[in-house]
């Protein structure tokens, strides 16, 4: 029965091939299932199972709502001179060197030139792995530079925002952005330029506070955490457990705060027609 018996050795897989499946699957924070990256890719980065939408990266977005991924990207030439010279755990200026090497972008917003359904229109779109997404004089310049490109040439704006406030390296810096960003947009208004904010997961701080808000058409995401404080720091004021689903697109929607929730897959048909509607 020497055939039931291993002799010596391991057995030898030199031949044989090995699949690797690490990084081709991803949980789904929705519905915790698996799901293949391929297939989540395919649908927009939204979960197929529970329509859970995953963030995606501001150049990601551009390619997703203009014609053929066709854009010019202009005022990209501008970075923090970290005027506070800010620390804390880490110095101000070594955050941002880390953040530009890991999204190739000088700031948390990128301004780009180009058609969407074949209507010229100027897009800022924000990168929330820029620092949170955060607000700062950049941010506020590069902005207020795309609104007053828009009102110059009469160009519909849309504002992609994914951002978690004002940048608190900048301090009261980053909070004069507000102002300026508002500013900017009245003169757009009374332009008659139309201005289409859609906000996305997540939308919360200064930037809801200001530009976010101020949209001819405010559209969200489905599930987008959108509002100024966060609820944790409400619940721990007001003393008071906030009801499900509080600052959720759906929520807001439901009290007024918002147009419209439009999924991904439709969202570019939707900012098309509502264009048209405009320009008419």
């Amino acid at each position: 029965m020497a055939w039931f018996k291993r002799e010596a050795g391991e057995l030898d897989t030199s031949g044989e091939k090995k699949v690797r499946t690490e990084g081709l699957w991803v949980k789904c924070e929705g519905c915790r299932q698996i799901i293949w990256k391929k297939d989540l890719e395919d649908n927009l980065q939204v979960c197929p199972k529970c329509n859970k939408h995953f963030r995606i990266d501001a150049r990601t977005r551009l390619a997703q709502l203009l014609d053929d991924d066709q854009y010019d990207t202009f005022a990209d030439n501008l970075s923090s001179t970290d005027p506070l010279q800010f620390s804390d755990l880490k110095s101000y200026s070594s955050r941002l060197e880390t953040a530009q090497a890991e999204t190739g972008l000088t700031d948390a917003v990128i301004n780009a030139r180009g058609k969407l359904n074949g209507q010229p229109v100027i897009v800022s779109s924000m990168e929330y792995a820029f620092i949170g997404g955060s607000m700062g004089a950049v941010v506020g310049e590069v902005i207020t530079r795309a609104i007053e490109e828009a009102q110059k040439t009469r160009t519909p704006l849309i504002i992609v925002s994914a951002s978690g406030g004002a940048r608190m390296m900048e301090g009261v810096v980053s909070l004069m952005q507000l102002a300026k960003i508002s500013a900017a947009l009245a003169r757009l208004d009374e332009a008659r330029v139309p201005y289409i904010s859609v906000l996305t997961d997540p939308t919360t701080g200064g930037v809801t506070a200001s530009f976010a808000m101020l949209g001819d058409l405010n559209v969200a995401e489905p599930g987008a955490l959108i509002g100024f404080a966060g609820p944790r720091v409400i619940e721990q004021t007001i003393r008071t457990k906030l009801p499900a689903g509080f600052q959720r697109s759906e929520f807001l929607l439901e009290h007024g705060m918002l147009d419209a929730v439009v999924s991904r897959k439709d969202l570019k048909s939707y900012i098309g027609r509502a264009l048209e509607f405009m320009a008419a």
